[in-house]
């Protein structure tokens, strides 16, 4: 890490205490509001990996949520804060993967109807999924605009609340969670590192780290080769990708205008990794710990394994974000 970056996490420790919008309530709030829903994932350490890193590390098992990722989180958060009229009209997301299984299953447990826009090409893993929980798919071309236009067509119709993956206050709040409870779990933690896509997990950790942590930082990591948050941070403008060619398919999105703010206050640094450092990682993760992750949850481990410096003898969280993985792609 350069001299830059080194003055960077400086200041964003010292702003963890300042960091302004929801309180440590707002939290706890959600927290109770979900509990029902969820489930609490356990924490676990392998002694090979802490050897290996030089840390203590301890990993936050979100690829055991429901539908087997963080996601199912932060969608129960924006569909229990629904008004009763809101709810009897549904909900609409557009996903290609975890969000829109997410939305599904936790409509379905709540007893009210979901659309799920989703463009072709996603796996059909996925998209079974998403008709198993109970939503109606919608099929629409890859691009962006065919899914917001798809999406704005089924609440012409329907009246349907659209629910946004990252950037809507509900979802950080449910996301922050994951973290709550690790905290909980191992409340001296010196960090916790996320993944960084959308930008909706690691805002969550912010808040979770500088409401519930003691002198704890928070840490994202995200693929070179979409590090738009890397440069978002460091610009201090939101930053777009010129292309999206990474195994990690659950990070290819951008920050959004709420949560980029929360992640400018509260994460120290963004580390960034490259494929191989990623499947290597995702490899360890399968034969070491015989934990069953998906190419975005594998980031943390990577960025942990590639800057030894910056975590070595520290208590360190890592979020496993999920588990939805297509085992006929396998990259190993």
């Amino acid at each position: 890490m350069n001299s830059t970056d080194r003055l960077r996490q400086s200041q964003s420790s010292d702003a963890l205490g300042k960091l302004s919008g929801p309180s440590k309530a707002d939290l706890l709030n959600v927290a109770s509001l979900i509990e029902p829903l969820i489930h609490r994932t356990p924490v676990v350490t392998s002694h090979y990996l802490n050897e290996l890193s030089g840390a203590s590390l301890y990993f936050k098992c979100e690829q055991l949520q429901r539908m087997g990722a963080f996601k199912m989180r932060g969608a129960s958060a924006a569909i229990a804060a629904l008004t009763e009229q809101e709810r009897a009209a549904g909900v609409v997301t557009h996903s290609s993967g975890n969000f829109g299984q997410a939305v599904a299953l936790a409509a379905k447990i709540m007893g009210i109807k979901a659309y799920v826009v989703m463009p072709q090409g996603t796996p059909r893993v996925k998209r079974e999924a998403v008709l198993w929980y109970g939503a109606e798919v919608t099929d629409c071309e890859l691009n962006l605009s065919a899914r917001e236009q798809a999406t704005e067509e089924i609440i012409k119709i329907t009246g349907a609340t659209a629910l946004h993956p990252s950037n809507a206050m509900p979802v950080i709040l449910g996301n922050a969670t994951a973290t709550m409870e690790l905290l909980e779990e191992i409340p001296e933690l010196n960090g916790v590192i996320a993944p960084v896509g959308g930008g909706g997990l690691l805002a969550g950790t912010a808040l979770a780290t500088a409401h519930f942590g003691e002198n704890c930082l928070c840490w994202g990591a995200e693929p070179t080769a979409v590090d738009d948050a890397f440069r978002s941070l460091k610009l201090g403008v939101i930053q777009t990708n010129d292309q999206a060619n990474t195994i990690a398919d659950g990070l290819k999105t951008q920050l959004g205008s709420i949560n980029f703010p929360i992640i400018q206050h509260g994460v120290a640094s963004i580390f960034c990794v490259d494929e191989r450092e990623i499947i290597d990682s995702m490899r360890l993760l399968w034969e070491r710990t015989k934990m069953v992750v998906e190419p975005s949850s594998a980031v943390v481990l990577a960025a942990v394994l590639k800057y030894p410096a910056e975590f070595r003898g520290k208590k360190i969280g890592l979020i496993l974000s999920g588990g939805n993985v297509d085992l006929s792609q396998l990259p190993f």
